[in-house]
């Protein structure tokens, strides 16, 4: 298909402008219809997605590869440990083949410090897009299916109100990228973002910085607390969600110390009354139930967490096609 952004990269979604996304988000609802009516869209044939993971994925896999087959061409999974990343090729070197190869390049490199950087010395180099499959700092796609999500639940989107939560969660320390993202785009597009987290859980003191100054840009409210509660008073949306105090520390230790000190930061029932009638949950997934959710949230009636999941085939889908 023609489009002006072939060849783009989407490292973060700050990148794109609001008219560049908007295109994404109609095709992304074109290729869900069609899937829903039996159409094929071989949009990308024969073309070769090179998927490079330095972390474990489901949900990122899955929909990348499904994604492409569905557009008629073909994703291959690539593990560094399997690579001569491993033996130390530099990212210039990987770029540059791949790029004589294929079509596109997706990453995802998550190690706090180190993921980011990675993806943009790729992009530096490559003669193909890349795409950020999620790394330390943002992780673009989930939010674009997290926003497809809550535009057809909500249509208009303009004034509403996503709590973004964290949440405690045991046995490892998580990306920050996933709230990273959520602040930046979701206040372009007209939503009030309230940001909750205890002292120790900030987020990246730039990102923050830049979610305020698109909130002030966009004309809506950006607003931090340190009250749990504060993200679903009176909330449209409700994204509660773990991520580790990596600002704070980077001592694997010290994080599961600090996240074990915060035990009552679970989405329940109660804290669900405390929204709008109409209040949904959302959660990137996986989700560690019974310390981040109840069962009787995350599979109740106002959970949409697997419609967000599988919108993640359709914006990538979409990102794929426009760019490869």
């Amino acid at each position: 298909m023609e489009s002006k952004l072939r060849g783009s990269h989407f490292i973060t979604e700050q990148d794109w402008t609001i008219e560049e996304l908007e295109t994404l988000f109609a095709l992304a609802a074109d290729l869900k219809a069609a899937r829903a009516e039996g159409r094929p869209t071989p949009l990308l044939p024969a073309k070769t997605l090179y998927m490079i993971f330095f972390d474990a994925s489901t949900r990122t896999r899955n929909s990348f590869e499904t994604g492409m087959t569905q557009l008629g061409g073909h994703a291959i999974y690539l593990s560094p440990d399997r690579m001569q990343i491993s033996h130390g090729e530099n990212a210039r070197d990987t770029a540059k083949v791949l790029s004589r190869y294929g079509e596109g390049i997706a990453i995802r490199h998550c190690a706090f410090g180190e993921g980011n950087a990675y993806l943009r010395a790729v992009a530096a180099d490559a003669e193909v897009p890349v795409i950020n499959m999620q790394c330390d700092v943002y992780h673009p796609c989930q939010i674009l299916a997290d926003y497809l999500t809550i535009r057809e639940k909500f249509g208009n989107t303009r004034g509403l109100k996503l709590g973004v939560a964290w949440t405690s969660a045991p046995n490892y320390v998580r990306p920050v990228s996933v709230p990273q993202s959520l602040i930046l785009m979701m206040p372009r597009f007209g939503l009030n973002v309230t940001l909750a987290y205890p002292p120790e859980f900030r987020l990246m003191p730039e990102i923050e910085a830049q979610a305020k100054a698109n909130a002030k840009a966009a004309g809506v409210r950006f607003e931090i607390t340190h009250r749990f509660e504060d993200a679903f008073e009176d909330a449209d949306v409700v994204i509660p969600k773990s991520w580790g105090p990596l600002v704070t520390t980077r001592n694997t230790a010290e994080g599961l110390r600090l996240i074990e000190k915060y035990p009552t930061w679970r989405c329940d029932r109660e804290r669900m009354a405390l929204g709008k009638k109409h209040l949904i949950y959302m959660h990137p997934l996986p989700a560690d139930r019974g310390r981040e959710v109840t069962d009787e949230v995350i599979d109740g009636p106002q959970s949409v967490v697997y419609d967000e999941a599988e919108n993640r085939l359709h914006v990538q889908k979409a990102l794929m096609a426009l760019t490869m």
